[in-house]
């Protein structure tokens, strides 16, 4: 078999590496004598303090370099994959996949699935589990890589291999005990499936899921994401307010247990089952630190209780005059005007228009601000007096560039409305900077 091997792409000016004249080009062959399979092999082996490079050089000359570090100094070199292997695609067909529910016509990166394990390290990304081998387990248990965040939806395996639509789906379920037995820290989602893996199903899934704290250390519960592009696909039903109602019932009762017994909330629900509902959201103190974040639970009420602790710190202001438009999704515009009308009090002069944007492009369903695209902006705030500038928030673009999912860019909208454009961050401070007209993107 013959042995991996990854160029250099980028060497920082100053580090150990350039000292040892490496340069973009060449080819970083093994280790301390180890082979390096991917990003984890190659960051567990550099954190020693003496290290042993074998490199080939652009003229084909092998260079054995000898390295004294100070221990988990890093030596200044990059590669061209963060993970420095193939990024690894799903092998599942979900019935609620949303990358299944988009239209053709797209850029191809939103048509790949990864399923990834160290994706969940890097980056944060939920994974099943299901094309992870024996050996993969193996590696992160031996270099306990933590936190792994686990698509778990349920831990009935007959039901998870209908899901999926894996009949190895089950058996990865034994994979995440072995995590736990481990101490490897986890993270679960479960998707939650009207008429599927709901009622009775969700039940038995936090239950077993609490086997395994403080392993398992959060789990959260979001609704099946439905598009209009569903053709073809498994029937699936939208959930209605007494539906999520329903749902918050069986959380919140596991909370109070896992409260009683661990001394955790444990399962948290996404904001959109509290909005659906017509319900409160909790305050910080249920979200046991905010573990599920980009999973959209507790989000609202931490951008609420940063902007209002944001605000708290301002002198009144009668004299500044400014007039905004906040696009958002349906989702979030509720809380926005919450605080909108809460800025007034102290700031007079500034009129926030909030706008709720419709998802004519994934359809109505969809009503997070991260999956509006740019085109359905433009069109529905046309002509409409937007103000001395539009507020918009960093998730409704692809994240470090400045584009939407549909590639229209910010320049494009700008031309196309003829107002400024500021990028919102997902901190309350940044929110009422932007509102006060304190930070311009350029």
């Amino acid at each position: 078999m013959d042995r991996k091997e990854h160029p250099i792409v980028a060497v920082a000016p100053g580090s150990i590496a350039a000292e040892m004249e490496l340069t973009p080009g060449d080819v970083l062959l093994s280790v301390n004598g180890k082979e390096i399979e991917d990003i984890f092999d190659y960051q567990y082996l550099v954190e020693d303090e003496y290290l042993c490079l074998s490199v080939r050089k652009a003229n084909g000359e092998e260079w054995e370099l000898e390295i004294e570090k100070d221990y988990s100094e890093d030596i200044g070199i990059a590669f061209e994959s963060g993970l420095m292997d193939d990024y690894r695609s799903c092998s599942n067909q979900c019935i609620f996949c949303f990358i299944d529910q988009m239209p053709k016509g797209m850029r191809d990166t939103l048509y790949f699935k990864d399923d990834d394990s160290r994706l969940s390290f890097l980056q944060g990304n939920y994974v099943t589990l299901t094309n992870m081998k024996d050996k993969d387990i193996d590696r992160i248990i031996y270099y306990h890589l933590a936190p792994i965040n686990v698509s778990v939806h349920t831990t009935n395996p007959k039901l998870r291999c209908e899901m999926l639509h894996n009949r190895f789906a089950g058996e990865a379920l034994k994979k995440m005990e072995r995590l736990a037995e481990a101490g490897i820290e986890m993270n679960g989602q479960i998707v939650l499936c009207k008429g599927v893996n709901d009622g009775a199903e969700l039940e038995r899934t936090i239950a077993d899921l609490t086997a395994w704290i403080p392993s398992m250390r959060s789990l959260s519960v979001v609704p099946v994401g439905l598009t209009k592009f569903r053709e073809g696909l498994y029937p699936l039903e939208p959930f209605n307010r007494e539906d999520a109602r329903e749902v918050l019932e069986v959380i919140h009762r596991w909370q109070n247990y896992c409260m009683e017994h661990f001394g955790m909330h444990f399962v948290h629900a996404g904001d959109e089952w509290y909005l659906l509902a017509e319900e409160e959201l909790p305050g910080e103190e249920r979200y046991d630190g905010y573990l599920q974040l980009e999973n959209g639970v507790g989000m609202i009420t931490l951008l609420r209780d940063e902007f209002q602790e944001a605000l708290a710190g301002e002198q009144p202001d009668g004299a500044l005059l400014r007039q905004v438009t906040l696009a958002t999704g349906k989702l979030a515009g509720p809380i926005l005007r919450e605080l909108a009308e809460r800025l007034s009090g102290k700031f007079p002069g500034v009129k926030v228009r909030v706008r709720e944007i419709c998802n004519d492009f994934f359809g109505e369903r969809i009503t997070v601000a991260g999956l509006l695209t740019g085109n359905d902006v433009m069109r529905q705030l046309k002509g409409e007096n937007l103000g001395d500038v539009l507020l918009l928030p960093c998730s409704m673009l692809r994240s470090g560039e400045e584009v939407f999912l549909d590639d229209v860019s910010v320049t494009d909208m700008k031309r196309t409305l003829q107002v400024p454009i500021d990028i919102v961050k997902s901190s309350g401070r940044d929110l009422l900077d932007a509102i006060l007209g304190r930070r311009q993107n350029e």
